[in-house]
């Protein structure tokens, strides 16, 4: 987690030691089991420190769908506390250690830690952008390309935290997990899955993927990490108060790119 924050923007020893504290006493919690279910009412953050959760939706019809992925260093929903109940499930995929962080804390970091909301903040951009992106994939991507996209993803988020090695890391998912995660039957996951080790761009040994060449694997999943990277510098001081609402001068609006019609 301060490996993930503090990549995203600059922490001090103080913020490091407080978020050390704020995650000191994590629990262990056996795969497939619900933190939290929809219509709970939210109590405080989840922080996933060891192992992979995910947020889910079960539909009427039984159906589950996969909304997130969560690894090592990410937080459930920071501001889930302003919710009287919960919109959606959070489940672990496999062993993992969490720690509960209550609302109140999150409430004092973000009131009185600015560098730590900050830090927090981003978190919930790259979060945000995520969503667009998984989005984008079940919704336009075909059914190869999409799960290339999500291994490239786990691949550069993983490494961030420190949990690539040789060009691969652990993925304890099943191909369930992943045909709920992008939309396809585990049929098509499989016949994915073969046609991307019959193409050289993934290994998988047991619960390892092996991905010998990411140049290549990007390009087949069109797979662009932008919107994993990091925050641009801190913002320019504040001009001072706005008296009205304006574009900045410095925006500038352009026509809509959009597919011809009948397209």
């Amino acid at each position: 987690m301060l490996r993930k924050l503090a990549a995203l923007s600059p922490l001090s020893d103080e913020d490091r030691r407080l978020l050390a504290q704020v995650a000191a006493h994590p629990v262990a919690i056996p795969g497939r089991t619900d933190l939290i279910r929809e219509g709970d009412t939210p109590r405080g953050v989840f922080l996933v420190l060891d192992g992979m959760a995910c947020r889910y939706k079960i539909l009427p019809d039984g159906a589950r769908q996969v909304l997130a992925f969560l690894v090592p260093g990410d937080f459930s929903d920071l501001d889930v506390a302003l919710l009287g109940a919960m919109d959606h499930a959070i489940g672990t995929l496999s062993s993992c250690r969490v720690a509960h962080i209550p609302a109140r804390t999150v409430a004092d970091l973000f009131d009185n830690h600015p560098a730590i909301a900050r830090a927090l903040r981003l978190a919930a951009l790259v979060e945000a952008a995520t969503v667009r992106q998984w989005l984008a994939n079940i919704g336009r991507r075909p059914c190869e390309r999409r799960l290339a996209h999500i291994l490239c993803e786990l691949l550069v988020r993983l490494r961030s935290v420190g949990l690539v090695s040789d060009a691969g890391f652990d993925l304890p998912l099943t191909q369930v997990d992943l045909a709920d995660a992008t939309g396809m039957t585990s049929v098509h996951v499989n016949r994915s899955l073969r046609s991307l080790r019959r193409r050289g761009l993934i290994e998988i040994r047991g619960r390892r993927v092996v991905i010998p060449d990411l140049v290549a694997l990007k390009a087949a999943a069109g797979f662009d990490p932008g919107y994993l990277r990091h925050a641009a510098a801190d913002p320019r001081p504040d001009p001072g108060p706005c008296l009205r609402s304006a574009p900045p001068g410095d925006i500038v609006f352009r026509k809509a790119a959009l597919p011809e019609a009948g397209a």
